[in-house]
């Protein structure tokens, strides 16, 4: 495994600021988790939290939130901008992930990171791994559906979508089938595993 977990190039995080990403996942996860956790007091785990945004937006909403992330500058200004959370360098490829996750979690997120992985089985068995029973599993990654290709496609847009030039971009795609599959196959595996 030591070989996948050099696949991320360092994303170069500078500041601890939102992402594109965050506009449009941050709203949604926010309303889930307010829903599943009402009064506070989740143990929540991110995966591939990067800058720590989000981590850092839950831990203010009264959660313990460990976020774990490859880069290490991302890490490290995930430290810096939100004290209430904690932070650890290391990927779900890494052993050290089951020790950092021993105390299970309530909830697992991970936004944005499948599509970068060579193998996303990986982070939704050891995601499964690290939740209590009956925790949930928030997963987003970018849609590919025919409609989406089609159109980047029509517009010729194929180089600029998936550049070249980005060292760690989007290396899987997913279509909401695909992606609850992939998740389906890897609970029961992980359920198994526990028994």
């Amino acid at each position: 495994m030591a070989a996948m977990k050099n696949e991320h190039a360092r994303y170069g995080w500078e500041d601890a600021e939102a992402t594109c990403a965050h506009a449009d996942l941050l709203p949604i996860v926010e309303g889930k988790i307010r829903v599943l956790f009402p009064e506070g007091g989740a143990r929540i785990l991110d995966v591939g939290c990067g800058n720590g945004y989000l981590a850092g937006r839950l831990a203010a909403m009264g959660h313990e939130v460990v976020g774990v992330d490859v880069s290490p500058d991302g890490i490290a200004i995930a430290r810096e901008a939100h004290p209430k959370a904690r932070f650890e360098v290391c990927s779900v490829y890494d052993d050290v992930f089951g020790e950092i996750t021993r105390e299970p979690a309530d909830c697992v997120i991970s936004l944005e990171v499948a599509e970068h992985l060579f193998s996303p089985k990986i982070l939704f068995e050891r995601s499964y791994n690290a939740l209590r029973p009956g925790g949930h599993l928030i997963v987003s990654t970018p849609y590919h559906g025919y409609l989406k290709n089609m159109a980047i496609s029509l517009i010729g847009g194929w180089d600029r979508h998936f550049t070249v030039d980005w060292e760690g971009g989007h290396i899987k795609f997913f279509s909401k089938r695909t992606l609850g599959r992939i998740a389906e196959a890897a609970g029961s595996r992980a359920c198994g595993n526990q028994s």
